[in-house]
Parts: C-alpha cells; sequence; structure tokens
C-alpha cells in the first residue's frame, strides 16, 4: 500500500467530486489500484437498496475493484445539510472512529485510496469537531480544489493557512473553473501560483460533460509523484 490521499475544497460547489474521480483516473492510468471513499454525504435520494449519494455512486463506479456503497459511503444523509445537523436529526453522531475503521479497511485492498471531503475544511462534523479533525486522525497528504470564481482568492488562502495551521501536508491544489464568465481568469490563477505554499496540479477548464478521463487530461502527469 502506497499511502491515501485526502480531497477538500474551498468551499461547496467547487467541484471536488469532479477532480476526485479525474485524480483516480489519474492514478489508476499510472499503474495503480485505486479505490474511493466519500465516508459523509449530505443530500441523498431513497432507493430500494437504501439511501444513495449520486456523488458517491460515481466514486464507486470508478473503483479499481467492486466495493459495496457502505465502504465508499459509510456515512449518508437524506437531507442536504450541514452533515453535524443531519447527524443530529438522525439521532447518530459522526464517529471518526468507524470513519478510520473503514478507511483501514479499504487501505488493504488497493494501492491508493482517494478520500473526498465533505463541504470546506471547517465543515462542522460535531461537538468540536470538524473536517479537519478527520484529516489529522487520517494522516493523509492533501489536495485542494479551488473553485475559480470571484471570491476564491481569499477562500483558497484562508483555506491553506488553516490546512497548515492543521499540520496536515498539503501536497498541491488544482484550479477548478466553476465560472467561466470570471474576469481577469488567468490573472487571478496567477496570484494563487505565487501565494499558495504547494504546487498547481492542473487547471480544469468548464466541461460541458465532464468525465473522469477527461477531468484527467488537465491534470499534471506528475499527481503521482507530488503526493507521495
Amino acid at each position: 500500500m502506497s499511502g491515501g490521499l485526502f480531497v477538500t475544497g474551498t468551499d461547496t460547489g467547487c467541484g471536488k467530486t469532479e477532480i476526485t474521480l479525474g485524480i483516480m483516473h489519474n492514478l489508476q492510468q499510472q499503474g495503480e489500484s485505486v479505490l474511493g471513499m466519500k465516508p459523509i454525504a449530505s443530500g441523498a435520494d431513497m432507493t430500494r437498496d437504501g439511501l444513495r449519494n449520486e456523488d458517491a455512486l460515481r466514486i464507486q463506479a470508478q473503483c479499481s475493484r467492486e466495493i459495496p456503497y457502505s465502504s465508499v459511503n459509510p456515512l449518508v444523509y437524506q437531507p442536504p445539510i450541514a452533515p453535524h445537523l443531519a447527524a443530529l436529526a438522525k439521532g447518530q453522531p459522526i464517529r471518526l472512529d468507524e470513519i478510520i475503521q473503514g478507511y483501514n479497511q479499504l487501505q488493504e485492498m488497493a494501492d491508493r485510496v482517494v478520500v473526498e471531503g465533505v463541504g470546506g475544511w471547517h465543515v462542522p462534523l460535531g461537538d468540536s469537531i470538524t473536517l479537519a479533525d478527520l484529516v489529522r486522525t487520517l494522516d493523509l497528504p492533501v489536495i485542494l480544489v479551488v473553485g475559480i470564481r470571484l471570491g476564491c482568492l481569499n477562500h483558497a488562502l484562508m483555506t491553506a493557512e488553516c490546512m497548515l495551521n492543521s499540520g496536515v501536508p498539503f501536497k498541491g491544489w488544482v484550479a477548478n473553473l466553476v465560472d467561466p464568465q470570471m474576469q481577469a481568469l488567468e490573472e487571478n490563477i496567477i496570484t494563487l501560483q505565487s501565494w499558495l505554499p504547494a504546487p498547481c496540479l492542473g487547471e480544469v477548464p468548464r466541461l460541458e460533460s465532464p468525465t473522469p478521463d477527461r477531468v484527467a487530461e488537465y491534470l499534471d502527469g506528475p499527481l503521482l509523484d507530488a503526493i507521495q
């Protein structure tokens, strides 16, 4: 097992899942067996098999081998609200030890496990617990997805500072073009390249029909080296 990887984002809707899928495809193309995990998901539909989150299903489909949905997404909530509120409403507090146990099981089954976070870096998971606590407990290198739109400079720089203060290894970031009409687009990316203390691993344009292989085309080849 060569190690895991955690994908976080500047905020909700920045494109974490698309980049996660692209990273998984990129690593698979480099000969790695890869599994994906979205430990916590808010916003799911009730199916005959139980609650299912669309993003988690896509991650499950991208895995190098078949694994149960519950292994990809052990904590799933129907309402699209903050996870700690969804867990409170369900009467089942989020337990980090259960997530760690699930991650460790996946770790034994593949070269790499790519874990996608929920919301932003400090989204609450419970009393005095945030996503940052989960990442510290997993002890994984982190890639930051920056949703390129108005306000991204502030969001990205604050997130990076919080990550570094949390003591996690910040290995790189991906520019994901959320707003193709954004003014001074290239200037904003150049600013981020100058200010963020980690390399840019790719610039992903706005794609009409994003697929893992298309997203992976815009991720740099040395991605594997960057996250060792």
